[in-house]
């Protein structure tokens, strides 16, 4: 095969890992965390609950994502040389987007969870909720190391950067452009698509109960008065 017909992967869900390594088994479904972030949670996300809250912090994760595309392509750090073994080593590895999306992702639901925004959680399982993140951010970067991916300073900017964006783009949202929900709520886009914002909620959960029982009552006295009215 001559190399301007050379094969290239999809590096989306392409991960390797020494055969019979259980711990590089186990890391490389860690490094997919992103993949499944994004296409199992926020889409279906989307297609369910059609949160304004969600859909901004999907949105930060696209914009965070260019950016680091953009300061990978201006610094062009090469990856280690054992990505060589890997066959990956057709982009370059400063900063780690995969260290630069967990923690974003870590930062800003960490403040989401603190600040109650949306009410998904109460006060004695938030600091339980805010575990995981941080320990698959932790362990992605670990991930992307131990698989020859990435150098250590590699994931640590991919982390740093990670953190700023996920902050910065925290007070954006809900800063400057939380104002403007109502209105997006009433466009065109938002009646279409039933979009809808709940940060003024204090608990979702008790609420869509509640309102999920309260109709289904109301429903079942409709059917019996209109049985004996029949």
């Amino acid at each position: 095969m001559t190399a301007h017909n050379a094969l290239k992967a999809v590096s989306l869900t392409h991960v390797r890992y020494q055969r019979g390594d259980r711990l590089g088994l186990f890391l490389a479904w860690v490094s997919l965390v992103p993949v499944f972030i994004s296409l199992g949670g926020f889409i279906s996300h989307f297609i369910f609950r059609r949160e304004l809250q969600s859909m901004f912090f999907a949105l930060g994760l696209v914009v965070s994502q260019f950016i680091n595309e953009l300061v990978k392509k201006s610094v062009q750090q090469a990856r280690p040389e054992t990505c060589a073994l890997l066959e990956m080593c057709d982009s370059h590895g400063w900063p780690s987007s995969h260290s630069q999306y967990m923690f974003f992702f870590a930062v800003y639901f960490t403040l989401l969870t603190c600040k109650g925004i949306g009410g998904i959680w109460n006060v004695r399982t938030k600091w339980v909720a805010l575990f995981l993140p941080w320990s698959l951010a932790v362990l992605t970067m670990y991930s992307r190391v131990y698989l020859g991916y990435h150098t250590v300073a590699q994931v640590f900017a991919g982390a740093s950067l990670g953190i700023f964006l996920g902050g910065v783009w925290f007070w954006l949202v809900n800063s400057k452009l939380f104002c403007y929900f109502p209105l997006i709520e009433e466009s065109a886009f938002g009646r279409f698509f039933y979009v809808k914002d709940t940060s003024h909620i204090s608990d979702v959960l008790k609420f869509e109960y509640d309102n999920a029982r309260a109709a289904r009552k109301n429903m079942a006295a409709r059917k019996a008065m209109a049985t004996k009215t029949s």
